[in-house]
């Protein structure tokens, strides 16, 4: 389903854009934004930013800049550590989430309901732990709980699920299928093609894809990234530079009952205004 014209009064359109490269894609999604959420008349815009400082992590500047752009919401994932300064920004901004499986008494949250004009909405940021460097509480058994309370304040459930593998994503999706309103995996920066609304309801796509440069290795330049796999060695890697491709995906939401209605994949290239290239 194609979505063209503004959702009626009963339906919450959320835009969710995947991970966010370094500075290229930190002015893709500046610029992008905004257009976009006027093209798809989107109620609710969400922005995983963990790669957003050089590909590590983010910075408390660079959420606000997303937040200002038109990010009610930005999530994170296993870098959300990386830049020290946005550790007590944790417990300052609860509409930056870090994943909901972290320890009791880590800094901030891992989900946020927050007011529209079409109802409440729910963010829940979980991560992944098959082939993740850190092992975080099971993100199955933390987001049964979870789910169940803030079902208590809304139906209305978008899950930013950071995974590096497929399996866990869709498995995810399949468990919180009927409870959530959308299940998306981000992490892996290449947007699949596997979009669908599982039968009880909640929209799937297994991962979002990321804001970043194409012409990259999945974000970073391609020569240090190709060395690595050859010598075995470590190398400094680098944001790519030129042409950047914002992704991520649009669903619709039932106000009343959380259940998605349709779900339909975004992809816009980008070029720097002025120049031709970035």
């Amino acid at each position: 389903m194609l979505m063209t014209g503004a959702p009626d009064d009963n339906t919450i359109r959320i835009l969710f854009l995947g991970d966010v490269m370094g500075d290229p894609g930190r002015r893709a999604v500046g610029d992008l934004l905004p257009k976009l959420k006027e093209e798809f008349s989107v109620d609710f815009a969400i922005v995983n930013g963990e790669n957003i400082a050089g590909g590590r992590g983010l910075t408390p500047k660079l959420a606000i800049g997303l937040m200002r752009a038109g990010a009610a919401v930005v999530t994170t994932g296993d870098h959300v550590w990386d830049q020290k300064e946005i550790i007590p920004w944790f417990e300052e901004e609860p509409r930056l989430l870090r994943p909901i499986n972290y320890p009791e008494g880590t800094p901030g949250s891992g989900s946020v309901v927050l007011d529209t004009k079409k109802g409440k909405v729910a963010v829940m940021n979980v991560q992944g732990r098959t082939f993740m460097k850190m092992l975080l509480e099971n993100p199955f058994t933390v987001m049964q709980d979870a789910v169940e309370k803030v079902r208590e304040e809304t139906n209305v459930i978008f899950v930013d699920m950071h995974s590096e593998t497929t399996s866990e994503k869709v498995c995810m999706g399949w468990f919180l299928d009927g409870k959530v309103s959308a299940v998306v995996g981000t992490h892996t920066h290449v947007q699949t093609a596997d979009e669908r609304i599982l039968p009880e309801g909640t929209a799937f796509l297994c991962d979002a894809g990321m804001c970043g440069p194409i012409n990259s290795c999945i974000g970073m330049e391609i020569d240090s990234a190709v060395s690595r796999f050859i010598t075995l060695m470590p190398s400094r890697n680098h944001v790519a530079r030129g042409p950047v491709k914002v992704c991520g995906v649009l669903v619709d939401v039932d106000a009343a009952t959380g259940k998605a209605t349709a779900i339909e994949r975004v992809q816009r290239m980008w070029e720097e205004p002025g120049s031709g290239t970035n």
